[in-house]
Parts: structure tokens; sequence; C-alpha cells
């Protein structure tokens, strides 16, 4: 019925025939349709495929989020209000069939009453357009998780080129992505893996990009940790002898332990990898902080985090930093879509690209140095210069810069490491972050 505060409304279902055929109780958009699809049988993926096929948008969909602007609108509101006017879709509209833009548009009036603020009195005929198109992907949205839930308990056995086909498919158009990864995942080798390495390529893909990539990677770790493992056998090394010999892993941040005695032997370990990694210069790109934060979508992840995901499984300890593993890693990138990867790891960006991760490597092992040198070996071992500096050398050149300013305020109270500070703190070519890092 066609609310008589409203203009009357163009008819029209709002999804297509085979959805709203689709049998019980995948065509059950109440709370009921969950019980009941648990109680199917694992096998058999006739019924989930087509669900899948019927659902499938022919267009990128692009969700407005009018349901969280509903929520949002009810923060400080009674709850039970909300609940209240979110079921007033599923009452009007209980199965697929029901969809329509009049009944959209019954749930608005309804809204209306119920105070909702984002709905005026009578809705617009833009706010109807905007709910029912979100309503429809909504349906799609849930149906086609559900497709992928059943498929991925087993059901998609002797159907694994079509499923991951569907699966490729909805990741192209951005609707149920989690979930069609999932079952990507879930089908592994051949067709899942296959499938995401042609949608980490793929341009349609979108924003989608990194999670997908971020799954593959996951579903290709045990080929790189069974790499890993592997010993260093005829390979060229890429770190100096003495960094090479440290037992602190990279799984761990190459983070020597708390529980290190402070002895000669330990005190002269750190200065000999300090030595090694020393940088003779500013380097051009300063090394990234290991422990990287955004700020949210403001700033996505960089390309690197990913890069330095894949190296610490192909090469777990410093010894394992070798040219040829290197090579590997920059085609593995490449194949896993990684964005800013040589093509040619013999060309000339590709050395460039293996002389940066050496720099940065050695970077991080010698913050874990300088965090152990200030955290637990105190003033009376250090009256020696050579850590203090190194310390102020590193925070100069760009390389472990954070770490190494660290060491030098956490032992402040020697003369040495204080008129380092305080040189720093002074020098104006440096950044303004590490002189004021350096400000006691």
């Amino acid at each position: 019925m066609t609310p008589r505060s409203l203009p009357a409304p163009t008819a029209g279902q709002l999804l297509p025939v085979a959805m709203r055929e689709l049998p019980a109780p995948w065509n059950d958009l109440t709370h009921r349709r969950s019980a009941a699809l648990a109680e199917l049988p694992s096998t058999g993926a006739a019924q989930a495929l087509a669900v899948l096929r019927a659902s499938l948008p022919p267009h990128r969909q692009g969700m407005h989020g009018w349901d969280d602007e509903l929520r949002d609108s009810y923060d400080d509101r009674d709850d039970h209000t909300l609940d209240e006017a979110d079921a007033w879709l599923t009452r009007l509209m209980p199965t697929t069939a029901d969809v329509t833009r009049e009944r959209v548009a019954e749930v608005l009036v309804k809204w209306s009453e119920l105070g909702v603020p984002t709905v005026s009195s009578p809705p617009t005929r833009q706010q109807i357009d905007l709910t029912a198109a979100e309503w429809a992907t909504s349906v799609r949205h849930a149906l086609a998780s559900d497709a992928f839930a059943h498929l991925e308990r087993g059901a998609f056995t002797g159907h694994e080129a079509e499923a991951a086909g569907l699966a490729a498919a909805y990741v192209r158009v951005g609707l149920a992505v989690e979930s069609a990864v999932r079952l990507l995942m879930a089908l592994g080798r051949p067709h899942g893996e296959d499938t995401l390495l042609k949608l980490v390529h793929d341009d349609e893909v979108g924003d989608f990009r990194p999670y997908v990539r971020s799954r593959l990677l996951v579903l290709r770790r045990p080929g790189h940790e069974a790499r890993g493992r592997q010993p260093v056998r005829g390979e060229e090394p890429l770190l100096p002898a003495a960094v090479r010999e440290i037992p602190y892993g990279w799984a761990t941040g190459f983070q020597w332990p708390p529980t290190l005695p402070v002895t000669d032997e330990n005190v002269a370990r750190a200065r000999a990898v300090l030595l090694a990694c020393a940088p003779a210069a500013p380097v051009s790109e300063p090394v990234p902080s290991p422990a990287w934060s955004g700020r949210g979508e403001e700033e996505p992840p960089p390309a690197w985090l990913e890069i330095r995901q894949l190296m610490r499984e192909l090469m777990p300890y410093a010894s394992h930093v070798t040219r040829e593993r290197m090579t590997e890693a920059m085609l593995e990138c490449e194949l896993l879509g990684i964005p800013g990867i040589p093509r040619d790891p013999a060309s000339e960006e590709g050395t460039r690209f293996v002389g940066r991760w050496v720099t940065w490597i050695g970077g991080w092992i010698a913050g874990e140095v300088f965090d152990w040198l200030g955290t637990y070996v105190d003033d009376d071992t250090l009256r020696t210069p050579w850590a203090i500096e190194l310390a102020e050398r590193y925070a100069r050149c760009g390389v472990a810069t954070d770490q190494a300013v660290s060491m030098l305020r956490q032992h402040h109270t020697t003369a040495a490491a204080l008129a380092a500070l305080a040189r720093i703190a002074a020098d104006d070519t440096l950044p303004p972050h590490v002189r004021k890092e350096a400000t006691l």
C-alpha cells in the first residue's frame, strides 16, 4: 500500500527475477535464514552457486553507508527505537520477492514516524531512491556472504573452478569481498591461489587489492617459511660478518633479549655490530621505524611493510640476508603485485632496491643494539666513548635515529651523552623531530 503522505512511487522490483525466485531458505530475509542455512547439508553446491549467480550485480557497487548513518544518528538515543526502525525493513520485506521500491517507501514513512533524524516527514523521493538502492545492495551482500560461507564449509568439491570464478567476480564488483576471499583461501591450490594471483594485478579490484594481497601472503606463507628454513649454502651474504653472527631472529625484530647478561663479550658484540653497520654519510632515504604506526584511513600502510613481511619469512636470520634471497624476494613481490618492485632484479633499479633494503635491515639490527645498550647497560659500562660517538653518528646519518637518540637520553647523566644530545638539538641541518627528541 502506498502511504498517503508520499507521492505515488514508480512501481518497481529492486531485485532481478532470479533472486526473487530463489527457494527457501535462501529467499528469507529475516533472522530465520541463518538457522535454516545452518541445517543444510554441507555437501551440494548447486543452490549456493545459483544464489551467487543470481545475486551478482552487473556493475561495481558503492555503499553509501545509510545504515551506519542511521546508527550514528542514534548515538545518544534509545537503542530500542533504533532496533524497531531496523526491523521494519524485514517486517515489510520478509522475502526477496517483497523487495520493492513501494515497500521501501513504506519503511521510510515508518522511520519518519519513529523520529529517525535522517528521514524527513514525508520522506523525499531522493531518500526513497537512496534507501532502495542501498537496501537492494545489502540484500545481495547478505545472500552472497551466506552462499560463500556455505561453499567454504566444503560444498565446493567438484565445483572449484566455478566457485573461484564467482568469488573473483564479487571481488571485482566490491561486494561480499571478505567472504569471497575466504572461499578462495579455502579452495587453496590451484584454483584459489591462481585466482588471487590474478586479482592482485587486476585494476578492477581497486581499493580491495591490499586486502586480497594480504590473504594471498598468508596462503603462500608456508612456502616462504620452508625456504627460510633452508641453510645458506653457496649464497652471497649482504651483511657484514659481525652482523651475520648475531643469533637473534627477524621474527622478533632482531631484538636482543632483556635477560642477556651485560658481559664483556656481549658488549664487544654490540660494538662490533654497530661499527659494521655504521653509515659513512647521511643516507638518502632515512631508515623507517620498524614499528610503523599510521593514522587509520588517512595514512594507508606503506608497501614496504608487505615487502618486509615476505623478507623475514625468506630470511629469518641476518645470516640469511643474501643476494640470492633478495632476488627471490623481488620476484615474489612482483608476482604478488606489490607496488614499486623492480621487474628486473639485475637492473640498476634492482641494485638500488637491494642496497636500500640492506641499509634498512642493518639499521633495524643496529636499533635493537642501541635499545639494549640504553635499557640494560649501566653508565659505568659505557664510560668508554665509543657508544656515545656511534649513537651521534647514527642519529646524524638517519639510521636507527630514534633508538640512538633514546640511548643517549637514557645515559644523559654522563657528560659525553649530554654533550652529544646538545649538539644534535642545536644542529639545524637535522630534521626537526630529531632535534626535538634530543632536547632534554
